[in-house]
């Protein structure tokens, strides 16, 4: 069976290892994008299942980025996460409004993000070592 791929989209290099190193060890297959036009160009290459996107970044803000994603037929029904320092309330909903599944605000609690990406993406056994 193959992994469930998540992308990373965060321009922060130690966030984007962190959560690949996480996500790995529960069994996803991670890539990682330091802005929207690297997810754009990744999207057709290898589909995810899951996209983690942060909010502030240069070229296209996560806002608007999930936006286009959302609008996209092709790739519309890939959940998308938030995982921002942007934790205020206004951010929060301007991030569920663009069609965000969830939105977590750094500092990361790993545990429910863990949960809450297996809730959207059915993960594999976790292999063997």
């Amino acid at each position: 069976m193959e992994k469930p791929r998540i992308i990373i989209v965060d321009d922060d290099r130690d966030t984007r290892e962190l959560l690949a190193i996480a996500l790995e060890g529960e069994g996803f297959e991670v890539t990682s994008a330091a802005n929207g036009l690297r997810l754009i160009s990744s999207l057709n290459l290898h589909r995810p299942h899951l996209i983690l996107l942060d909010v502030n970044m240069s070229w296209i803000d996560g806002f608007e980025l999930c936006k286009a994603v959302k609008k996209n037929e092709n790739f519309r029904d890939i959940p998308v996460i938030f995982v921002s320092g942007r934790g205020e309330p206004e951010d929060q909903r301007r991030g569920m409004e663009a069609g965000a599944a969830d939105y977590f605000v750094k500092p990361l609690d790993l545990t429910r993000l863990l949960a809450r990406i297996r809730e959207l993406v059915p993960a594999p056994a976790p292999e063997e070592h």
